[in-house]
């Protein structure tokens, strides 16, 4: 295989661009970091007490949304199957229609638990 001059020039954008991003988050985190802190010492020379609080917020979890199973069912098995037609209308695909089969099984299982797991709810 032969790659390019574009192709590595590619790979190192990609490079720089997680290198730099992680290194903007540290900056960002390592400068509030530091504000907290001269905020902090201004206040004990001043003898107003600061309460303690976490460096970092607390996460909270996120609550699942219940609307992306079937969105992503209703959007697997709908491409799968017109991919399906496209290649059964191909006269060169040959049998390659069935390629797309298991994500249309997919995406009709997504579809079901749906709506099984809604109808158990009640």
């Amino acid at each position: 295989m032969s790659y390019t001059v574009g192709d590595g020039m590619v790979v190192i954008g990609l490079a720089v661009g997680v290198v730099g991003y992680a290194y903007v988050t540290h900056q960002s985190r390592r400068k509030r970091l530091e504000m907290i802190h001269q905020e902090r010492l201004v206040a004990m020379d001043k003898g107003i007490p600061m309460p303690e609080f976490p460096l970092e917020a607390a996460r909270t979890p996120r609550v699942p949304n219940p609307d992306v199973l079937p969105i992503l069912g209703t959007v697997l098995f709908t491409l799968s199957v017109g991919t399906m037609i496209l290649l059964g209308t191909l006269q060169s695909a040959g049998g390659s229609w069935v390629a797309p089969l298991p994500f249309a099984f997919l995406g009709v299982g997504l579809l079901s638990f749906h709506f099984l797991k809604r109808d158990a709810g009640r």
